[in-house]
């Protein structure tokens, strides 16, 4: 059974209170990939205020070595743990941290090299109060594309800043996910709590992504097990069993494409094993479609319908949530053709996908809409590609 992490006494390098940023990144075996993670956070200008690094080592086979600080002259620390805990050994490094604002990070994604740290901390400093989240514009140079996860209130955890009092009221990361979609759960208990998830496209992050101990099978039995427990914990009763219907649907499909059935087979045995313990705590309608994108697509695809109106959309590039766009098409009277439609809608709501699929699609030379609108709150505005109509469109 994995250990209360509140319970395992810290072992760490002292950290100086009051900073203005706190950099806390889990790390497990993969020491060249952090050295060269702590170098690119190193060649960034520090904020006035000064800045810190938390390094959790999750039980790697030999410990982590790193140095006291950075070129940049930022403070690092390092944290053993005793075992393995996943994504929640960050929630010793936000006790150990001293910031109010936590930017989340994997041992093989940083910030853009350069990145002026103080610009990130008077931007996060200025957020509202109930701003828990600020998700960053994630770059898979390796790849060429943007990450793939994550939802317009749902961020992905190697390129995220989080308010640190926030993250605490809210019980950090569940342990038992230990790995994939514990962002939606925590996602989700923010948006409960009345705080908002907003995305930032000048907050840029590089994410080396790295092979080394990604199993698919694994990673397919997770998903389809974590993923229906957040839906399990807090969808409302009426699209409980539907979204369960479609995550099955979605990861089947997956894992028939990376010949990983086995891993899905066993999610879904779990799955059947565990559901029912899931405390339901379910969202009221609102607040859901605003958790899986709704009123987001709501907002992006009625005001470019206002706009300058349109009789059929085409599904371009579909993704995550595709059936959120097809929704909201739907309730502005709009059908979803094959071809010959009046316009391109994007169909995903994770950020970096959207956002890719625009630049591609830029040089159609037909109209094409985001299913949401980039940046968030306060003020709807114009999503920063070109190609892409908006609400102004």
């Amino acid at each position: 059974m994995t250990p209360d992490p509140d319970s395992t006494p810290l072992r760490r390098h002292s950290v100086t209170p009051s900073r203005s940023l706190s950099f806390v990144l889990p790390t497990r075996n993969r020491h060249a990939r952090l050295l060269a993670t702590l170098d690119a956070l190193g060649a960034c200008p520090p904020p006035n205020a000064g800045a810190e690094v938390v390094i959790v080592d999750n039980d790697s086979d030999r410990p982590v070595r790193a140095p006291r600080t950075l070129a940049n002259g930022l403070s690092v620390a390092v944290i053993t743990r005793p075992c393995n805990e996943g994504a929640a050994a960050r929630n010793a490094g936000v006790r150990a941290a001293s910031s109010p604002w936590i930017v989340m990070l994997d041992d093989d994604s940083h910030p853009d090299t350069g990145t002026h740290l103080d610009a990130l901390a008077r931007s996060l400093a200025a957020r509202d109060a109930d701003t828990a989240a600020v998700m960053g514009d994630i770059h898979l140079p390796a790849l060429a594309r943007r990450e793939s996860g994550g939802l317009p209130e749902v961020f992905v955890g190697c390129g995220v800043a989080i308010r640190r009092d926030a993250f605490l009221r809210a019980g950090g990361y569940d342990h038992r996910f230990h790995y994939y979609a514990e962002e939606y759960d925590l996602a989700a208990r923010f948006i409960l709590a009345g705080a908002r998830v907003e995305f930032d496209p000048a907050f840029r992050v590089q994410h080396h992504k790295a092979d080394q101990g990604r199993d698919m099978n694994v990673i397919l039995a997770r998903l389809v097990r974590n993923t229906a427990w957040v839906t399990q914990r807090y969808a409302p009763e009426g699209e409980r069993r539907a979204d369960l219907r479609r995550i099955r649907a979605r990861y089947r499909a997956i894992a028939r494409a990376e010949r990983a059935q086995a891993g899905f087979l066993e999610g879904l045995r779990d799955l059947r094993r565990s559901i029912a313990f899931q405390r339901r705590t379910p969202m009221p309608a609102p607040l859901w479609d605003r958790f899986v994108g709704l009123s987001h697509a709501r907002e992006a695809l009625h005001a470019a319908h206002a706009a300058r109106p349109f009789r059929t959309a085409s599904i371009a590039e579909p993704g995550r949530n595709e059936w959120v766009v097809r929704r909201a098409l739907a309730e502005i009277g709009v059908p979803v053709v094959e071809r010959d439609a009046d316009v391109l809608v994007i169909g995903t709501l994770s950020p970096g996908p959207m956002l890719d699929a625009g630049d591609r699609l830029a040089a159609d030379g037909r109209r094409v809409i985001a299913p949401w609108l980039v940046p968030g709150p306060p003020a709807p505005v114009v999503l920063p590609r070109a190609g892409i109509a908006s609400a102004a469109a």
